[in-house]
């Protein structure tokens, strides 16, 4: 039992490894603050689904890459951008658009397991793909993967308003002449570009927990326009950051950590919301 519990909290030498992982830090940071806020619109949106549609596709391009010795952030952004560009080109309506992503998601997956199977590299790059690697950010990777999340950060907050409007009620929003069709088509190619990045952090698999989580939690405990956003970039902040730091010191890879503290997270504000929808209905009854 005490082997058991050691490979998954040991930290007897925390602080030299605390050391190695400073632009996992940095990377997981990044992730979890944007990832929380294009999160806000995912679930507005109802485009949970997209998400691991994507993620998928991104994976399987990482795959590819790794097969044949590219970089595996750009065949990761490749998959990735692929795949969102086809769900918002292909996917105007509700219907069409998980048809499309039931579709996309198996042939991903089957074509990201095949390149792995040809790999005849260590099998930790093959099993990082899917669930996330703590010491694979390095200097080059850091940089992409921040241009990549400002870029997003920027164009999210260029097109903020007509996308809210869009998102809440995209009938008063078309009536009122905003282009819902360019708005879906630059918004999955936002997510897309957050999806490969989320996939060298904590896997493809698993990326939900950055991307829908904390968002979910926040929209448990708040309404409000200008505090979901910001719980939700503080959620994603303390699962990724959170999932690292703990991650440190086991033997296990950093996905179950990260998704672990994104799942207390959303269990702890789901009972919030319940106990405070309570005691606006006393309010109500007693009124």
């Amino acid at each position: 039992m005490s082997d058991f519990w050691g490979s998954i909290f040991n930290f007897s030498d925390y602080g030299q490894l605390l050391g190695l992982v400073g632009n996992s830090l940095v990377a997981g940071a990044v992730l979890g603050i944007v990832g929380g806020l294009i999160g806000v619109f995912v679930m507005q949106r109802d485009m949970a689904f997209a998400v691991h549609g994507i993620s998928e596709l991104s994976f399987a391009g990482a795959a590819a890459a790794l097969l044949f010795g590219a970089n595996v952030v750009a065949g990761s952004l490749v998959g990735s951008l692929l795949a969102a560009t086809l769900i918002g080109v292909l996917g105007s309506r509700a219907r069409d658009r998980n048809s499309i992503i039931g579709v996309l998601m198996p042939f991903g997956l089957g074509l990201g397991i095949l390149f792995l199977a040809l790999y005849p590299g260590r099998s930790g790059n093959r099993f990082g793909l899917l669930t996330g690697q703590i010491l694979s950010v390095d200097i080059p990777q850091l940089g992409s993967l921040i241009v990549i999340s400002l870029v997003v950060l920027v164009a999210l907050l260029v097109i903020w308003r007509p996308l809210v409007f869009d998102s809440i009620d995209p009938d008063v929003a078309a009536a009122r002449g905003v282009p819902a069709r360019t708005l879906s088509i630059v918004f999955m190619v936002l997510l897309g570009l957050m999806v490969a990045v989320s996939v060298q952090i904590i896997g493809a698999l698993l990326v939900l927990a950055l991307l829908v989580t904390p968002a979910a939690a926040a929209l448990r405990v708040s309404s409000s326009p200008v505090a979901v956003p910001f719980l939700a970039m503080a959620f994603g902040f303390v699962s990724a950051v959170g999932g690292i730091l703990l991650a440190i010191g086991g033997s296990l890879p950093i996905s179950p950590y990260v998704t672990s503290i994104s799942f207390v997270i959303y269990l702890v504000c789901r009972l919030v919301g319940r106990v405070r929808g309570g005691r606006l209905r006393r309010q109500v009854v007693a009124a």
